[in-house]
Parts: C-alpha cells; sequence; structure tokens
C-alpha cells in the first residue's frame, strides 16, 4: 500500500471525525452539564446554517456571517429554555417529547420559508497535494477548528466564573441558590451556549454541507449515539469517542464502502455500549 494513499486516508478520516466533533460539542454540553436530550440539536444546527447562508446573501462576509449565526442560535436557545426546557428539568421523557416537538416545527418553518433545497455557498478552492493525492482544505482545517472549540469549552467551564457556577447550578441547584447563584438564569445560558455551539457548526460547515432543512439529521444520530458512548465525562468523552467512532468509521468506508463505515460505527457503538454501560467516562478520575 503507498505511503501517500495510507495519510491521505488517515488526514480524511481525522477530518471526518472533527466534523462529527464539531456537530456533538453543543450536544454534549446541553446533555452533560444539564441532562437535557434536545432532539432538536439538529435542527439549531440546520439554522446556524440557514442564519450564515442569509447573512452571506444580503452582503455580510462569510466570517462574520459565522458570529451571526451563533447569536442568532443562542437567542432563540434562550427562550426555549425559558419558554419549554425550565418547566421540565428531571422529566428526561417530557423533554425528549418536547424537543422533538420543536424539531419538527423547526424543520416545517424551514421547509415553508427556504423550500427543501438551498444553493449553498461554495467550498473554496484551495487544495493540499499528498505526493500524487489532493485533499480540499478547508475540510482539513475543520481538525484545527474542532480542537480550538474542545479548547474554548474546556477553559470556559473549567477556568471561568460562569463554568464554575454553571456546574454548580447543576449538580447542586439548592446549594447554588444558598450562596446567591440565580440557577436559573445560569441554566438558560447554558443551553444557549449548547445551542449557539450547534449554530456555530452549521455555519463553520456551510461550505461543506449545504443547508437544507434536513441537514441535521445527517448529524443527530451519530451525536447523540457519540455522547451516550462518552458517559458522565462529556467533553472529553465525546472527543475521544468522536475521533474513535467517526475516524473509524471513515477508514472503513475508505476500504470498503460508506454503507460498511456506517455499519462499523452503529456495531461498533452497540459493543461498547454492551462493555461500558454507563459509558467509556464512567470510571475515569476527570469530571470534565
Amino acid at each position: 500500500m503507498e505511503f501517500d494513499y495510507l495519510a491521505t486516508v488517515l488526514l480524511s478520516s481525522l477530518s471526518s471525525a472533527s466534523i462529527l466533533l464539531i456537530a456533538t460539542l453543543g450536544l454534549a454540553v446541553v446533555f452533560g452539564l444539564m441532562g437535557v436530550i434536545n432532539l432538536a440539536h439538529g435542527e439549531f444546527l440546520m439554522m446556524g446554517a440557514y442564519s450564515a447562508l442569509v447573512a452571506t446573501q444580503i452582503g455580510i462576509p462569510y466570517p462574520l456571517a459565522i458570529p451571526f449565526a451563533v447569536l442568532v442560535t443562542m437567542a432563540f436557545g434562550a427562550l426555549v429554555e425559558v419558554l419549554i426546557i425550565r418547566r421540565l428539568y428531571g422529566r428526561i421523557f417530557d423533554t425528549m417529547l418536547a424537543t422533538w416537538g420543536l424539531s419538527i416545527v423547526m424543520y416545517q418553518v424551514a421547509v415553508l420559508i427556504f423550500g427543501t433545497v438551498t444553493p449553498g455557498i461554495g467550498m473554496p478552492s484551495y487544495h493540499i497535494a499528498i505526493g500524487d493525492y489532493q485533499l480540499a482544505l478547508y475540510p482539513i482545517m475543520m481538525i484545527l477548528v474542532a480542537a480550538a472549540m474542545a479548547g474554548f469549552i474546556y477553559l470556559l467551564m473549567t477556568k471561568s466564573s460562569y463554568g464554575r457556577k454553571a456546574r454548580a447550578a447543576i449538580q447542586q441547584p439548592d446549594m447554588a441558590r444558598a450562596i446567591g447563584i440565580e440557577s436559573s438564569q445560569i441554566n438558560t445560558l447554558t443551553f444557549s451556549v449548547g445551542c449557539g455551539l450547534a449554530g456555530f457548526a452549521g455555519a463553520i460547515l456551510l461550505p461543506i454541507v449545504p443547508a437544507t432543512p434536513s441537514m441535521g439529521f445527517a448529524f443527530v444520530i451519530k451525536s447523540f449515539l457519540a455522547v451516550v458512548v462518552a458517559g458522565p465525562v462529556t467533553l472529553t468523552g465525546s472527543v475521544v469517542t468522536a475521533v474513535g467512532l467517526g475516524g473509524g468509521s471513515s477508514i472503513t468506508a475508505s476500504f470498503l464502502t460508506s454503507v460498511a463505515g456506517d455499519v462499523f460505527f452503529f456495531v461498533l457503538t452497540a459493543v461498547l455500549l454492551w462493555l461500558f454501560p454507563f459509558g467509556i467516562s464512567s470510571k475515569w478520575r476527570k469530571k470534565m
């Protein structure tokens, strides 16, 4: 086997794993910190993509359209938390049902406004060469984006005053209120941050995955499974599972077929959940 081809496959697989991680981190924050299973996560990703697309269509440069998309999804996420999620804490099945209904509404609204097919913005035409093979540069850049996102979330949740308050508000809400932490405001902000991360994912992946009402479906199942397999150490665990499951699936698809890659992903997920029913990180000492 040619070394150049092997290097190309490995780099492409790491890129695919990074794309999965980018799409997963918002869900990891909401599920890991708040215990909320947001089944509308894919639609928040879709909202971010459409927000960035509309921004570019009215003349905003694409790099500035990304923070615009983040702000839009954060604002809508805060509204959803206040109107829906806040009333359902501790009722996980009710939360799943509510967010599933929200996902249907968001999908249908997107269809009514944008239709089922939407033009993309096109991927930058830069490439990197590895011997006789070429790879598009933009997907490879997602490796750096995923690493930056994971680092940002880790620092936000462990080193900032907000992060300490957020973990306290979820883990010990009564004690948090006793020392003056406004749990309701912190929870709203945390859910908003998770939705903003989903919006960022949709916006940053727009050149790779064109905006359509159903674009979130391509990510939400694998993202949810990655978070479940990760277990209680959501951030570090999600990085490991996204790289392992996503990268392994991509390598399998490169040598066999895309269907074989998906089979690898779901079979390995089932095996890991059988071996580690509480997630691979259930016995880790690290808690973030």
